[in-house]
């Protein structure tokens, strides 16, 4: 080690943490200094009481960095995966298990923070000695010597951060070849093609990893991979294991020259050269565009980093004695039951990943069912698409045993990568599999019928957000029927599809922010495609099998995907798709069924979806365990019908200036508002109750026996009049007023902070003939109903208050329109007059407001913007900036700000029970259906929450997980 540091003024920073060490010498501070996701500036500063020479290994706490596991044996285990990340802690316990795994080390998650801070120079010393003594031991196991000429070791390494991130960061295969190396492998083997094929994939993987050779137009295709089609051109060949030995050292050649000549550096021959570029360019990878995007839309912190494992290289290219595949324990599409994975003989792992090739089925029933979809008869599925159960039988033995066992040991889906090297088994990874919504319900309950798994764990295994891909829509039966079937590939990721063609990320992007539709055509996707993939309704990939990148990205975004659609052929220069003789341009509409793997021509109508058993299964699970109810925000009886079939107790939100803006009820509106008198303002009012008492009619009787939470007039009175001349001019004619007496009125409206002007309470206690009118209508609506056999619970919401009179002088108006419509009646029916907490000074002085509403209602969308300070309307103009300087962690608007907002919040609930002990509160804002607001409001003890009707079931889930985590 031994790097001497040299003396600056004041400060040091190391390792994010600031200290101040203290010795008989010296004292150190250390700090540092971030911009966005780059660490900027790192200072190393040494106040010294007396001159002295210290190296690095002074400051820098002696730790463990790297872990090393092999024959049966491994310094780590399943729980440290925060440490060595999901792959490098599962590679550990799969040893500790008995499962064959290629012995290798793990270089820590810490380690990839102080790659950020430190740099690769300071990181490469920090690990050289534990690096060169964990390389010994896979030495000392593999009874061979990396570098050596003779009896080379070769290794992979691999990133793991502690969340899944399939594809998103690097990967090398083959290091440790150079052209002295790779005859010494061939000469071991006794296998030259074997050889050269594994030293161009590692010069194609290792150019493009490390030394950035990337295509140079989105048009072109990968540099390796052009040179690869030209080979095989000139050769006249047209699959790449067509090529011979002297072919693929002219590959290797080629490649060598190019990475020449795009990136001006040699190729490096030293083998551990290769492995420090290979290891910084996995720490590097963190930080890549396609990571970065995935942390977001995964929530995955970028703070916790990612793992780097180093393996011993296993080879499922040896030839017909050797495969590689992926698979998986139960069905990551639609959660069955049933072993199912891909493989390729004579192959490496990311020929199957990649999607480069499509590979064949690992099990008999799966080959089958491929071979149906494909149109293939089964004479032919036999002789030219063997599953590996017929093909490799004592082989496939132990795979289905083995994933057997894994599944058991960690009771869960398990997706598993493995390599076959000439008739041994090797596991190369484990980790819960991602999965569908469908997927994810249905695993989980049948785990626990199965007896794995008890209820709460089934419960906690559902991610809240994933049930929303359960209510997408799915295609009309009737017309799928009338649908042109355009080809048919693998049903990657299950779902209705609809959209135009785009080839490119970036594109795909673009169109979306337009509000179009879009379906992205790949001939295969790259982790680069990210962007691209999150904005699309659906993925259509020529190449890749069910285990594909493609497929495995779109099931764990709930995206559609068919893959392997061998029948199409894109161009992405021309920027077209030709599918059995059609061709189809960019732009043009296509429709993907990701259940069945059928394309078809043009638009296919969708309709809703309909929940299946296992999904109902799981919402009973949660009413068992649940203690805050949900509610939902309608305003029609639709909204609500589809709410309650969702599980909701009730409504916590009716905004009832929805109902004013249908054409016959707007005209009354207006006339209401521009009318200059009392005496007008009533006459329109009436024209306006039979439309709100309908209006309530339809929605009480669709929450019957339920509570619904009507909020009286909110918005200010200039969003409901016509801006334009012609809407004018018609308002004048039917007013009998002059247009100019209609545009000054208008005029009069206009506000300069609407969101804080006239509009909630204040119109009510402006205008206190609206406030009657309103509860004659949701009353009036109840008594008729209760007349007619219904148990309608109707509760008045004043909005916006934010003093005590306020509120006091809307609920004895309120309360008088209620008696007098009683008294006519000859009827009274209970109801509650509660209010919005939505303003700061409402939620300080909730003690005193509680002393007459009954119930509070947080209105958390203008909560979070009076207490911010933020426009709702115009935070997008600087939140990407907060996002990424870290300055906001989340959009507050969309997760609750529980240390600001959410202490107004707690305050008002323990202030306002302090003088009412049964008042009933909840939120009714956008937070609502948010699975981390939901957990807050149950911590702080809401009786409810209230969200969209889709969102319903997910905020149940979540008030379920919250009660459990309670527990």
């Amino acid at each position: 080690m031994g790097t001497n540091l040299s003396i600056f003024p004041e400060y040091c920073l190391i390792n994010r943490k600031i200290l101040k060490l203290q010795s008989r010498n010296c004292n150190f501070h250390y700090f540092f200094s971030v911009k966005g996701l780059e660490i900027t500036k790192i200072c190393i500063v040494l106040r010294l009481h007396f001159l002295s020479e210290l190296t690095l290994n002074t400051f820098i706490m002696d730790k463990k960095r790297v872990y090393t596991f092999g024959n049966g044996q491994a310094e780590g285990k399943a729980d440290m995966r925060n440490l060595l990340g999901g792959k490098g802690a599962n590679l550990a316990e799969m040893n500790l298990i008995g499962v064959p795994v290629p012995p290798g080390f793990t270089i820590t998650t810490e380690v990839c923070s102080e790659y950020y801070e430190l740099g690769k120079d300071k990181v490469v010393e920090l690990l050289k000695a534990d690096v060169e003594k964990a390389i010994a031991n896979i030495e000392n196991l593999m009874n061979s010597k990396f570098g050596d000429v003779e009896n080379p070791l070769l290794v992979s390494v691999r990133s793991g951060a502690r969340a899944s991130m399939p594809g998103m960061m690097d990967t090398i295969l083959n290091l440790g070849l150079n052209d002295e190396v790779v005859e010494g492998l061939s000469r071991k083997t006794g296998r030259p093609r074997f050889a050269w094929d594994s030293y161009r994939r590692f010069v194609q993987m290792y150019g493009d990893v490390v030394l950035g050779m990337k295509p140079v137009n989105k048009e072109d295709i990968d540099p390796f991979e052009e040179i690869i089609e030209k080979v095989k051109e000139e050769k006249g060949v047209k699959l790449d294991n067509e090529l011979e030995v002297e072919d693929l050292k002219e590959l290797v050649k080629r490649f060598k020259v190019a990475v020449k000549e795009q990136t001006g550096q040699d190729f490096p021959t030293c083998a551990y050269e290769q492995l420090w570029g290979a290891i910084c360019a996995v720490f590097r990878s963190w930080m890549n565009e396609r990571a970065i995007l995935y942390r977001k839309m995964e929530g995955i912190p970028a703070e916790w980093g990612t793992a780097v494992s180093v393996q011993a290289m296993v080879f499922g290219n040896m030839g017909d004695t050797s495969a590689t595949g992926v698979c998986f324990s139960r069905d990551a599409g639609n959660g069955e039951d049933l072993f199912n994975g891909e493989y390729l003989i004579n192959a490496q792992g990311e020929d199957v990943v990649a999607g480069i090739r499509t590979p064949q089925q690992i099990t008999k029933i799966g080959s089958q069912r491929w071979a149906e979809r494909a149109g293939i008869s089964e004479e032919e599925r036999v002789a030219k698409y063997p599953s590996m159960e017929e093909a490799m039988p004592e082989i496939y033995k132990e795979l289905d045993a083995l994933q057997t066992k894994l599944e058991n040991h960690y009771r869960d889906m398990q997706d598993m990568e493995f390599t076959v090297q000439e008739g041994k088994l090797w596991f190369l990874q484990t980790r819960n599999g991602k999965r569908t919504g469908a997927a994810m319900v249905k695993i989980a309950m049948d785990l626990l019928r199965q007896g794995m798994i008890d209820e709460k764990t089934a419960l906690e295994r559902c991610e809240p957000n994933k049930l929303d891909e359960l209510l997408h829509p799915v295609f009309d039966k009737k017309a799928l029927k009338e649908a042109k079937v355009l080809t048919r590939g693998l049903p990657a990721s299950p779902g209705a599809a609809t959209g135009q063609i785009v080839f490119f990320a970036d594109d795909a992007a673009k169109w979306a922010a337009d509000g179009k539709k879009v379906v992205m055509v790949r001939i295969e996707t790259s982790p680069e495609d990210l962007a691209g993939m999150a904005v699309a309704e659906g993925i259509l990939t020529a190449r890749g099998g069910m285990t594909s990148h493609a497929a495995v990205v779109a099931r764990g975004m709930g995206k559609c995907c068919v893959s392997g659609a061998g029948a199409i052929n894109v161009d992405y220069k021309t920027r077209t798709v030709e599918i059995e003789g059609i061709t189809l341009k960019e732009g043009d509409f296509i429709s993907l069924n990701g259940t069945t793997g059928e394309v078809y021509k043009g638009k296919v109508e969708t309709k809703a979806a309909e929940v299946s058993g296992d999904f109902a299964a799981l919402m009973d699970l949660c009413n068992k365990y649940t203690k805050l109810n949900v509610r939902t925000n309608a305003d029609t009886p639709h909204d609500a019908e589809v709410a309650r079939a969702f599980g909701a107790s009730g409504i916590g939100l009716c905004r009832t200036e929805h109902m004013f803006f249908d054409a016959e009820k707007i005209v009354a509106m207006r006339e209401m508002i521009l009318s200059p008198d009392v005496e007008g303002r009533r006459k329109a009012l009436a024209k306006l109750l039979p439309f709100q008492k309908a209006d309530f009619k339809g929605i009480f009787k669709a929450m019957d026996g339920c509570p619904v939470n009507v909020r009286l007039l909110d918005p200010p009175l200039h969003e409901f009049v016509p801006h334009d001349a012609k809407g004018q001019e018609e308002m004048a004619k039917a007013m009998g007023v002059t247009v100019q007496e209609i545009k000054k009125r208008v005029e009069s409206l206009c506000e300069h902070n609407p969101m804080l002007g006239h509009r909630g309470c204040r119109l009510g206690n402006t205008y206190p003939e609206i406030t009657e009118m309103q509860t004659q209508a949701i009353l009036g609506a109840a008594i008729e109903l209760k007349k007619e056999g219904y148990d309608p619970h109707p509760e008045i919401m004043v909005p916006l208050t934010g003093i005590l009179y306020e509120f006091e002088a809307q609920e004895k108006v309120i309360r008088d329109a209620a008696a007098a419509l009683f008294e006519k009646e000859g009827m009274e029916i209970p109801f509650k007059v509660g209010t919005m907490i939505e303003i700061p000074r409402a939620a300080l002085t909730a003690n005193r407001i509680a002393s007459r509403a009954e119930y509070f209602s947080f209105g958390t969308n203008d909560l979070t913007q009076m207490t911010f300070g933020y426009s709702r309307d115009d935070i997008a103009s600087f939140l990407p900036v907060y996002l990424e300087k870290k300055i906001l962690k989340v959009d507050p608007f969309q997760v609750l700000d529980q240390n600001g907002v959410g202490q107004l919040i707690e305050m008002a609930v323990d202030k306002g029970r302090s003088v009412r002990p049964d008042l009933k509160c909840g939120i009714c804002g956008e937070h609502g259906g948010e699975p981390s607001s939901v957990k807050f409001c149950h911590k702080v003890g809401l009786n409810y929450v209230s969200c969209s009707p889709f969102r319903v079931p997910i905020a149940r889930l979540a008030a379920a997980q919250a009660a459990i985590e309670e527990a």
